[in-house]
Order: C-alpha cells, then structure tokens, then sequence
C-alpha cells in the first residue's frame, strides 16, 4: 500500500497557515480536511495540496511527516514557491 506525505495551504484574509500530515488515499483526506471533518487544526478553512511525497509503506510516511513538520524551513520554501507560481 502506498502512503503519502503532503503540505497543504489555506489562505484567508491575507493569512497563510500550513498544515502536514500523512495518509494513504490523498483525494479522500483532502475531502475530510475541507469538510470539517479532518484533523482539529485544519477545521472551518478551505485547503489546496502544495506538497505531496508518496512513500511504499506508512513507517517512512510518518518520519518523514514528522521531519517535514519540524522543519520550518522547508515548509516555507514550498510555501514561497507556491505563492510565487500562483500570483
């Protein structure tokens, strides 16, 4: 079974928050993310995928979700990179 890792954005009123998290069907959690029926953090806010890695099985998903929440600095270079491609 496949697993991914993504980044996701929401920008509202001028606010730009990310949020990481890790899943094996991206479509579907996505979904849940922009229903308010996904994670506590990410309810009430419209969502876009800027990140996605896929990875073979859920022990590499999750330490590399957990690196990617940690580093800050790669988070916001795929955020730049976003927002500049998307001006």
């Amino acid at each position: 079974m496949n697993y991914f890792v993504y980044l996701l954005i929401s920008i509202n009123n001028g606010k730009r928050i990310t949020y990481a998290g890790y899943t094996n069907n991206l479509k579907k959690r996505l979904k849940l993310h922009n229903t308010s029926k996904g994670a506590k953090f990410t309810r009430g806010r419209k969502w876009q995928i800027i990140y996605k890695k896929k990875y073979t099985n859920k022990s590499s998903a999750m330490k590399n979700e957990y690196k990617l929440k940690k580093d800050t600095k790669f988070r916001n270079k795929i955020k730049i990179n976003f927002l500049k491609k998307n001006k």
